[in-house]
């Protein structure tokens, strides 16, 4: 066989209609945050990182819920966890902020006013 010469199997030849399409399997479902809803929690990320509450986070993108973990140190525990649980949308929202115990601070439909209970400012006594 020379170097124009094409195989006979990819010619037509004795394997013609042999051939078998394999689908490229999808992508699984996962819940996201979508780009609105990224910008208005790392918005009050930044804020806290600027007053030196928090140091890191977490993105986590299950089946079930997107969720976005706050951590103090890198080592510890989170001590936030913003949750988006669709499934949750009609009923209580979807949207939640639960604390390393596990309490749910806040739950709603609307992002902003969930994560208000995140942006309270302290105040400070003499």
């Amino acid at each position: 066989m020379s170097e124009g010469d094409i195989p006979e199997p990819l010619r037509g030849g004795s394997m013609q209609g042999t051939a078998h399409v394999v689908p490229f399997p999808a992508a699984p479902k996962r819940v996201s945050f979508d780009r609105g809803e990224l910008q208005t929690i790392l918005n009050l990320y930044g804020r806290m990182v600027a007053a030196g509450e928090w140091r890191d986070y977490a993105i986590d993108f299950t089946p079930d819920k997107a969720v976005f973990s706050i951590y103090r140190r890198t080592s510890e525990m989170p001590l936030y966890r913003i949750e988006k649980d669709p499934k949750l949308a009609k009923r209580q929202g979807a949207y939640s902020v639960i604390v390393s115990t596990g309490l749910i601070l806040k739950r709603g439909h609307e992002l902003d006013r969930v994560l208000r209970v995140l942006d309270k400012p302290k105040v400070v006594s003499n």
